[in-house]
């Protein structure tokens, strides 16, 4: 499996920005899709996970501002951000579980500042 990230950069306070993550392979056993995101300094962290059948969870971080969506037919999984703060500045990766095995996109630079 792999997966391919695109859709970050620079963006104001306030701003939105919309990430996307398209998977390619072998994805028959991919059950949960999602974000996860790491800050300088800081440890890799969940952001919003979504299964097969649409079930979401959003960190508490982000309820509110963000929104994952999935495309099966499509094999891509995004993620809608708004309202978007300093603090949501990090490197977004794309995850994907199959069984016990996560397959890791190569991440994308999300910056938030005026």
């Amino acid at each position: 499996v792999q997966l391919q990230a695109s859709g970050g950069g620079l963006v104001q306070p306030g701003g939105s920005l919309r990430l996307s993550c398209a998977a390619s392979g072998s994805i028959f056993g991919i059950t949960v899709m999602g974000w996860y995101r790491q800050a300088p300094g800081k440890q890799r962290e969940l952001v919003a996970t979504i299964t097969a059948n649409g079930r979401t969870n959003y960190a508490d971080s982000v309820k509110g501002r963000f929104t994952i969506s999935r495309d099966n037919s499509r094999k891509t999984v995004s993620l809608q951000m708004s309202s978007l703060e300093p603090d949501d500045t990090a490197v977004y990766y794309c995850n994907a579980k199959e069984g016990l095995t996560q397959y890791w996109g190569q991440g994308t630079l999300v910056t938030v500042s005026s």
